[in-house]
This record gives structure tokens, C-alpha cells and sequence, in this order.
């Protein structure tokens, strides 16, 4: 255990300093964030959470040493928070006056053949498997089980997410049309629960604690330590279309939406297709779609169909960026090598000293390094709102919505089109029911370049912020007319979610509530709505009287 200062001492003594400069250079840098105990991914929300350092750090190398923090944790009544990746949003893996669990070192991967859960010798059928240490991040999860092991494991888009934060969110990836929710992979977990027991959990041992580590909140029912996940066979190639189309008027763009929602349900609704569209205020969409199962050709005639359509009305219609599709071996999708000698433009490089070459992350969510929000809302779209000759309400919420706000359509991130045995599997998770038959995830938000306490600098132009998180409310506003009560994505979702129990799981939310009571009685674990926060004050210091 060591205690934690400030990681802007330096340039609070001295701005101008080498080692100043150096930490402000290294905040774009996501693995400089995880491998730094007194930082987390987002710097802030907007009026809600700044990231503070803990008090003190248990870096934690093994099970046993997670056992002996949480004991001492519990014994001196001390707020308790854990971190592997540190990618929340909400800023639960961070308090003041608190003690860190720190799991980054915990990062073993193993490749298993054949992998029974234990207890389940005879109930369950032997399956490829890979377990993973709850410091663990995607890429380096991706590099050893499909790069170098030839197998795929559904997993999360951003390379530097935590893979036990993701597990317990529920987990999308690219690719969850059609391999399902991550969690719905899971197949075995060892955790330390608030009595400071280390527990297996799984279908044949603890199976209600394993029900709720799929999809239950991270940091709610205790320690994870490591997970073992089911592996799938990696087919030939995996492929991307990626594309800007330009409205020339309100009316066009209002007719746009509307086609590209019936293409979507004609072509796209489908366990081949993945990833986004992003509809703006200047009459743009964006196009960064994924496909696998099909080969590039397939994948350039699906497409023909809205190109066509395009093409009837040039006058209205033009490419910004026109539609590009490609296609690469799916065993060198997360392969730094390839990806660096064939599209280096695509990735970053972890460039500090003795950095590992694994190290690397999408250029894409270069931004997302050290963010500060000032507004993240989320919401399943259900499939029936797909339904011929039901675009044009659809295409009018999205419209109104465009106006106030970039709207994204992330298809991967709800389950109607899935196969139906993943679709089963996520039945048997802990997430809202709402997944099941959402045809989208929609994503509104914003944010800004880091904003840590002591971090030198102008600070956020609160008054601009605070306008912008209004837009985004009113953008939402307007999807929600037509999906009222939809339900939440709870990893990625309003940190001033009202109505949050409902929202994020359903109504799973009360059989949640009785495996936290069974578990962790006394709440030894609080974050931020999660399951039973509603018994502490906000800070989570204080127990709420409930009389």
C-alpha cells in the first residue's frame, strides 16, 4: 500500500519543467493513463465529478493481495474503490479519501483448448476458452487469443477498455450482431466478495452471483480477479465501409434519413453488419460501418441498392467522402505489426521508452483520452420502429434531434437481428431486457480535451458547457417521443440518469438487488447507480436511513 499525491505536482511547483510537460504530452495516451493509479480515462463530468487521486493504492499483483486490501477495507470502515482499465465515464473508479484496489498488474491471458467450469464436470460441454486477469485491456486480449491463438472472443471496440469493467457492463463490441453481448460469453469468474472470501462463480457454482457479474455494474458485487470467456472460431476476413454523404437542403436530409433507415432494415439488419452512422446538424451522415461473413464483393453489392438511390438525385446528393470498402484477414485485425506496415494512419503508438509494441489504439478514440463530458446520453431503439412505412416517424425524431446535436446510431449495441442463440444467451445476463430487441443503441454526447484538477491551463468555459449538455438533452428529447422509457446502456449512459434502476437493468433490477444484499450486505462496494447505491448518500461515505 502507498499513499497518492496529485500527478500534477510538478507543475504546480513548476509549469514549465520537464516533468510537466512530459505528463501533459503523455494525457493523450490512454495506456499512460492506465498505468498511472492516480488518473482515470475521463478527467470530468460537467457539474458532477472531477478525478481526484485516491488516498492510498493497493497495487495489487494476485488474488491474495486483493483478499488482504478488501479485509482491511472492511475492517476500518474505509471507502473502497476499484480500478483495472479505468475507462468509466461516471468516475467510479475514482473517490478522495479512499482506498484504491488496483488490478492493472493482474494480467495474465491463457488459452484453453477445452474448458469446463468448475463443478459443471458432466453438466457442460467442454468449449474453447481464454482466461484473462481483471487488468487486462482488449487489445492485448485480442493479440494472444486472435492474433497470435487463431480464435475470436467478443470483446469491446476501444482497445484500452478494461476487460472485467467491460464484462460486468455487458460488453458490445464490433462485431456483437453476431456474436452476442460479451458477458453472454462468460463462463467462469473468480471474485473477492465483500467478506473477503474468494469465490468461483459460475452456472454450476454461485450461479446467481455469476448472473450478476454479467451485466450487473462493475464494482458493485466485488473484486473481480480473472474471467474466462468462451471463444468462437475466426472467419476468413473482416471488413469496414466507411463514407460522408452531404443534404443539400433540410428537406433532402429529412428524405436521407428516412432511406437510410429502410436500407438499413432491407440490407443491414443482419448478424453481417456492425458499428455506426452519425447524423449531423450540417446535413451530413457518416457512414464507419464493419461487416464479417461475408467477402468484399458481397459486401460492395449490399450497398449498390443506396447508391442508386443516391445517384437518382445528384442535385440533393454528394459524397464528402466517397464510399470506400476494404476488407482484411480477421487473424490481423488487432495485429500491431500489420496494421502498422499496412494502415498505419488507422492506429497510435504507445511511444514511451520500453513501451510494449502491443501497445497501440485507434486513432479514432484518440479523443476520448483524458475527456472531460459535458454530456453522455444513451437509448435502445426498438426494431419496431424499422417497420415499412414507419421511417418517416423515425426519420423525423432523428431529424429534430439533428438540429440540436450529432446524433450516432451504434447498430452493434442492440440485439434484433442477432442470431437467436445470442439473443438467448443475453436473456440470460443481468442487462435490461431492452437489449434483446433494440435494433440500435443511440449515442448523444460531447466533451472536451482533459481537464484534471491541478492540471495547468484554462479551465472549461463552464457557461458554453453547460449549453451544450442542454442541446444534448433536447436532442434526446426528441428521440424519446418516439421510444419512450427505453433503457439505458449502463457503461455508457447519463451520469444524472433519473429514474437509473429501471433504465439500466429492468426489471432485473430487484433480482440484482437481492445477490448485492446476499454478497455484500453492509455495501462494502459503492459506485456511482449501481446496484443498492440508493442506500448511501452521493459521495457514498454515508449509509442513508432508511426509516
Amino acid at each position: 500500500m502507498r499513499k497518492l499525491e496529485s500527478p500534477f505536482a510538478a507543475c504546480q511547483s513548476n509549469p514549465d519543467s520537464a516533468a510537466c510537460r512530459e505528463i501533459l504530452k503523455e494525457l493523450k495516451n490512454p495506456y499512460y493513463i492506465g498505468d498511472t493509479p492516480e488518473l482515470t480515462q475521463s478527467s470530468g463530468w460537467l457539474d458532477a465529478w472531477s478525478s481526484k487521486p485516491s488516498a492510498f493504492v493497493v497495487e495489487a499483483a494476485n488474488t491474495a493481495d486483493v483478499v488482504a486490501a478488501v479485509n482491511f477495507a472492511r475492517e476500518n470502515n474505509l471507502r473502497l474503490v476499484v480500478k483495472g482499465g479505468g475507462h468509466s465515464y461516471k468516475g467510479t473508479s475514482n473517490s478522495e479519501d479512499s482506498l484504491l484496489i488496483w488490478t492493472r498488474a493482474m494480467n495474465r491471458i491463457t488459452l484453453h483448448e477445452t474448458f469446463v467450469a468448475k463443478g459443471c464436470e458432466g453438466k457442460q460441454n467442454a468449449v474453447p476458452a481464454v482466461t484473462i486477469g481483471a487488468g487486462s485491456v482488449w487489445m492485448h486480449t485480442y493479440n494472444a487469443v486472435t492474433t497470435k491463438g487463431g480464435r475470436y472472443v467478443q470483446g469491446g471496440g476501444c482497445a484500452t477498455v478494461g476487460v472485467a469493467g467491460l464484462i460486468q457492463g455487458g460488453g458490445f463490441g464490433s462485431f456483437s450482431k453476431n456474436y452476442g453481448m460479451a458477458a453472454a460469453a462468460l463462463l467462469e469468474a473468480e471474485i473477492v466478495t465483500a467478506d473477503g472470501e474468494v469465490r468461483i462463480a459460475n452456472a454450476c457454482t454461485n450461479p446467481d452471483l455469476f448472473w450478476g457479474l454479467k451485466g450487473g455494474g462493475g464494482g458493485s458485487l466485488g473484486v473481480v480477479t480473472q474471467l474466462t470467456l468462451r471463444t468462437r472460431e475466426l472467419p476468413k476476413n473482416f471488413g469496414a465501409v466507411f463514407a460522408t454523404i452531404k443534404a443539400s437542403s433540410d428537406d433532402a436530409f429529412h428524405k436521407l434519413i428516412a432511406r437510410i433507415l429502410g436500407f438499413y432494415r432491407e440490407k443491414l439488419l443482419n448478424p453481417h453488419w456492425g458499428e455506426q452512422m452519425g447524423f449531423r446538424s450540417n446535413n451530413l451522415i457518416n457512414i464507419s460501418m464493419v461487416f464479417q461473413g461475408l467477402e468484399l464483393q458481397q459486401a460492395k453489392n449490399t450497398w449498390q441498392p443506396l447508391l442508386d438511390w443516391l445517384a437518382t438525385s445528384p442535385e440533393e446528393y454528394s459524397f464528402e467522402q466517397p464510399l470506400m470498402t476494404v476488407d482484411v484477414p480477421a487473424q490481423h485485425f488487432w495485429d500491431p505489426d500489420f496494421i502498422n506496415k499496412n494502415y498505419p494512419q488507422v492506429i497510435i503508438t504507445d511511444d514511451r521508452a520500453g513501451a510494449s509494441p502491443e501497445n497501440i489504439f485507434w486513432a479514432s478514440n484518440e479523443g476520448e483520452a483524458g475527456a472531460f463530458w459535458h454530456g453522455y446520453k444513451s437509448a435502445w431503439l426498438p426494431v419496431s420502429l424499422l417497420k415499412e412505412g414507419k421511417e418517416n416517424v423515425l426519420a423525423e425524431a432523428l431529424f429534430a434531434a439533428s438540429r440540436h446535436w450529432t446524433v450516432s446510431l451504434h447498430f452493434n449495441k442492440g440485439l434484433a437481428g442477432a442470431p437467436e442463440e445470442e439473443i438467448a444467451a443475453a436473456r440470460d445476463t443481468a442487462m435490461n431486457p431492452a437489449v434483446l430487441d433494440a435494433f440500435a443503441l443511440v449515442i448523444i454526447a460531447d466533451d472536451e480535451p482533459p481537464s484534471y484538477p491541478g492540471m495547468p491551463g484554462e479551465a472549461p468555459d463552464l457557461v458554453a458547457a453547460r449549453k451544450d449538455a442542454k442541446k444534448i438533452t433536447m436532442a434526446m428529447d426528441e428521440l424519446q417521443k418516439v421510444a419512450p422509457n427505453a433503457g439505458s446502456y449502463v457503461s455508457e449512459s447519463d451520469f444524472f440518469e433519473k429514474n437509473w434502476q429501471q433504465s439500466f437493468w429492468g426489471n432485473n433490477y430487484s433480482r440484482l438487488a437481492a445477490v448485492k444484499t446476499k454478497y455484500d450486505p453492509e455495501g462494502l462496494f459503492f459506485v456511482h447507480h449501481g446496484v443498492g447505491s440508493e442506500e448511501w448518500s452521493a459521495d457514498g461515505f454515508v449509509r442513508l436511513d432508511k426509516h
